[in-house]
């Protein structure tokens, strides 16, 4: 969802990625994200807010903690193609099979469409770069692991601060005092 000036309302249903995010956001700040950030993958989704039809492929990427190599992925048009150095192709038609059932990858029919995904799936990602950029990640992480559990450790999630012995009624509060402070404006 996107709100911004000179841009009109509506529903658009081509499919972006998260990795779009930054791009879009640089571009509607009127910042050149090629200059400041040249690391910034996706594209800036603004065209697409403005009536032009996507061109470029919507890249995805998993390599989560647990994963045992990198995943990624190419959806382009009705066509989802998905590459692992350990797990065998995957080309699904997400018009004729949205739930991703029957995997065309070894179809000969598909073959033109796999190829030409893999192509472009070679050309943004080497897989065997990506697993070493990764795995060099983690363990630059694992130097400072304990010492980050160590005192006061606050998971990576969301984790909002609150003093609970100041936010709900206990014996040692004033009734008066705790209904003054949840009313705004504030009493005299």
């Amino acid at each position: 969802m996107i709100c911004a000036p000179d841009m009109p309302a509506g529903r658009i249903d081509t499919p972006v990625s998260a990795m779009d995010v930054t791009p879009t956001l640089g571009a509607l700040a009127g910042v050149a994200m090629d200059e400041i950030a040249p690391w910034t993958d996706g594209e800036d989704l603004t065209a697409l807010a403005n009536g032009a039809a996507r061109t470029n492929p919507v890249a995805m990427e998993y390599a989560a903690e647990a994963s045992h190599a990198p995943l990624v992925s190419l959806r382009y048009g009705k066509w989802k193609y998905t590459r692992c150095a350990l797990d065998p192709d995957q080309l699904f038609d997400l018009d004729a099979d949205p739930h991703e059932l029957t995997n065309l990858a070894e179809v000969p029919a598909h073959q033109g469409t796999r190829q030409t995904l893999r192509a472009k799936s070679e050309t943004r990602w080497d897989l065997d770069q990506f697993d070493a950029d990764v795995r060099a990640s983690q363990a630059r992480r694992l130097v400072v692991y304990e010492a980050l559990r160590q005192g006061g450790y606050f998971p990576w999630d969301y984790q909002p601060l609150q003093q609970a012995s100041e936010r709900y009624m206990r014996n040692h509060m004033d009734l008066n005092v705790l209904e003054e402070n949840q009313r705004f404006p504030r009493g005299e």
